[in-house]
Order: structure tokens, then C-alpha cells, then sequence
């Protein structure tokens, strides 16, 4: 489904098996928490490697042979104290805050510190994954994420991504809610 070995001069990828029968001897000790918990979903994916750190959101995209709209970001927001939620945007725009707040019925919203994004998530800010989370979170996709047929998302580990078709992340997180966030253009 996916090619493997060199795709770019800056980068790497790896297939990963997305079907396991022995999870305590057959993953990879450097394998991304997020790829770890793709495969016991059963969710083929790719795990890339950048061979150079990523500076930009650009760069990320131009790495990965992808078009900017393909990169999804994981963006937490503080909905009430102690209550968080994880909202998937793909490309650069921006969440529309009015919408935000009018979704989760709350006239004040706001985003998670670093600090908080490590305590609830597990993961540092520019890693931030939908999957393997630390702590169980509601996740919001923004409609935007599923209009690319290849996605790549972040995998909990700096300058490493995960590559998948946005079916496969519809599908392994089932229970999140479809919603329109983006602001208008």
C-alpha cells in the first residue's frame, strides 16, 4: 500500500506491520507510542523518519512529499478546569475560537500549556498524538482532515511522523465526532 526505503533526501520511511500476534517481543523499542497503539488497532500506517530537525510547518510538508492540507495537527484546548479536549486540524488554518465555544457550550476556552499538553497527553508539544494518549481525552476531526486521501499525523516522538490514509484514522477513532471548526477564508 505504501512505498518504503528513501522517499526524499531529508527523510525516511519505514513500513510498519499492521497486524501483530506476540506485542511484547515484536515491537521495536524505538517505535513511536502512537505507531505502538496503531497496531494493536490494526491501522496500517508508516512511521517516517526526518533526517533533519523540522523547523517549519513547510518543511514538515515539503519532507513528506505531501501538500500542506495533509499534515494534521493535534491541538488541545482547556474546556473547563481539569477538562480537556483534543481537537484535528489538517493544514494551516486556524481554529475558529466562536465555534469552539459554541460546540462545547462554554464561553471560555483556551489552549493547553506546554506543561498541560505533556501532563494530559504524555506527549511534547509538536509530537502531540491522537493515539496512545496518557490519559483518556474526547477528540474532536474537523471535517478538513478527511478530505486528503493520505494524512500524516504526529507520532509522540520529535521529527517523526506518522503516515496513514484518513479512512484508517476515521476508523481508529470511531466514537470522534465529525465537526466544521476551521475559520472562514
Amino acid at each position: 500500500m505504501y512505498p518504503t526505503g528513501k522517499r526524499h533526501q531529508r527523510c525516511k520511511i519505514y513500513d510498519s506491520i499492521s497486524v501483530m500476534t506476540d506485542t511484547s517481543t515484536s515491537l521495536n523499542a524505538s517505535q513511536p507510542p502512537a505507531s505502538i497503539a496503531l497496531e494493536k488497532m490494526n491501522i496500517p500506517h508508516q512511521v517516517f523518519k526526518h533526517e533533519v530537525p523540522v523547523l517549519s510547518f513547510e518543511q514538515a510538508a515539503s519532507d513528506r512529499n505531501q501538500k500542506p492540507e495533509q499534515i494534521v495537527r493535534s491541538i488541545l484546548f482547556q474546556i473547563r478546569p481539569e477538562e480537556f479536549l483534543m481537537v484535528l486540524v489538517a493544514g494551516p488554518a486556524q481554529v475558529d475560537w466562536k465555534k469552539l465555544r459554541q460546540l462545547v457550550k462554554r464561553s471560555r476556552v483556551r489552549m493547553a500549556t506546554e506543561e498541560e499538553v505533556l501532563e494530559v497527553t504524555g506527549y511534547r508539544i509538536g509530537t502531540v498524538s491522537p493515539f496512545g494518549l496518557k490519559n483518556q481525552i474526547k477528540v474532536l476531526i474537523d471535517a478538513s482532515v478527511l478530505k486528503e486521501d493520505e494524512i500524516s499525523i504526529g507520532s509522540g516522538v520529535r521529527n517523526t511522523a506518522i503516515i496513514m490514509k484518513s479512512a484508517g484514522l476515521r476508523r481508529a477513532l470511531g466514537e470522534s465526532e465529525i465537526v466544521s471548526l476551521l475559520e472562514s477564508t
